[in-house]
């Protein structure tokens, strides 16, 4: 079921032989309370049949106002969004519940239900369903991750979509926060709207609500030997997420025999798609070709043998 309109992206600057890109816009995967929750697919010319849902970063926030501009609409979205494409994988950017109108879990069931009905609708997309990647951005990292992390249960409602695996086979998480309870995971204004419930004191006892509310909605706390290969990416001047966020899930991966890789940035902050770094500006000698690291991740874990 689509509202869809179909765009010719003109390829990205800078990438060598990038193709153009087709965008089918406003796929509706999912509907709360009548109203409609929205994707826009980024579909190569070439695919290569690898499925990626990608989560935008907001804050866990979204403006309420009608006719606001959804989350998946943002530049840094459609930069890496195109990237991919370019490279061949199919990019399923999906809106989500945010507050202030919603709280958790809300926005991580937009996250499975996302995948849920990527996973449906495969044969349609020309993908494979056993492998489908997660990528996200800060806010949307942290809804990726913990969907990557956790098993979601299928809901007894009867639609086909909802009876299928949320599980993702591979995750590329940039800027995201991993432990709630660490005061440097994320700002406290946002992750507060996002509960309902003020962060955890440092001195808060492992017993008191609201550690107890941040740790079960913290990535950290559900890694184990199961959880995808993830590959992270953090600058290491970000002054919104803390790059130890990063570090802390890549150690306790590798601790499980996960195989996990952080990609650092230097003197990378945490806004904007190119790190803080201006659109016509070269990128520095020392940055990692994070774009194309990401879509070697993805290729890497999820390929699918023709």
């Amino acid at each position: 079921m689509t509202i869809a309109a179909w765009l010719l992206l003109t390829p990205i600057a800078g990438l060598s032989q990038a193709a153009a890109v087709r965008v089918e816009q406003n796929v509706v995967y999912g509907m709360v309370s009548g109203t409609a929750l929205l994707m826009d697919v980024y579909r190569p010319t070439q695919s290569n049949g690898i499925g990626v849902v990608w989560i935008s970063g907001s804050g866990w926030a979204a403006d309420p106002d009608y006719g606001s501009r959804g989350l998946k609409e943002g530049l840094t979205a459609q930069l890496w969004a195109k990237s991919l494409a370019e490279a061949g994988f199919t990019v399923f950017c999906a809106n989500i519940r945010a507050t202030p109108v919603f709280r958790y879990p809300d926005p991580l069931e937009d996250v499975r239900r996302a995948i849920r009905f990527v996973r449906h609708n495969a044969a349609g997309y020309g993908i494979d369903p056993a492998h489908v990647g997660g990528l996200g951005y800060s806010s949307g990292a942290h809804l990726i991750a913990m969907a990557g992390l956790t098993v979601g249960t299928p809901v007894a409602n009867g639609d086909p979509v909802d009876q299928e695996s949320s599980a993702l086979q591979a995750l590329v998480l940039r800027a995201t926060p991993v432990d709630l309870t660490d005061p440097k995971a994320a700002l406290p204004g946002p992750v507060g709207a996002l509960f309902g419930i003020a962060p955890p004191a440092a001195n808060a006892a492992r017993t008191s609500a609201s550690w107890r509310t941040y740790s079960a909605a913290s990535p950290i706390s559900h890694a184990s030997a199961a959880a995808p290969p993830t590959l992270l990416i953090h600058g290491d001047a970000d002054q919104t997420v803390s790059i130890e966020q990063s570090r802390m899930l890549e150690t306790r991966l590798l601790e499980l025999r996960v195989p996990a890789k952080l990609l650092t940035i230097p003197g990378g902050v945490h806004n904007g798609p190119r790190f803080g770094l201006a659109e016509n500006v070269p990128a520095p000698a020392n940055w990692p070709d994070y774009l194309g690291e990401m879509a070697r991740w993805f290729e890497r874990y999820l390929h699918v043998s023709r």
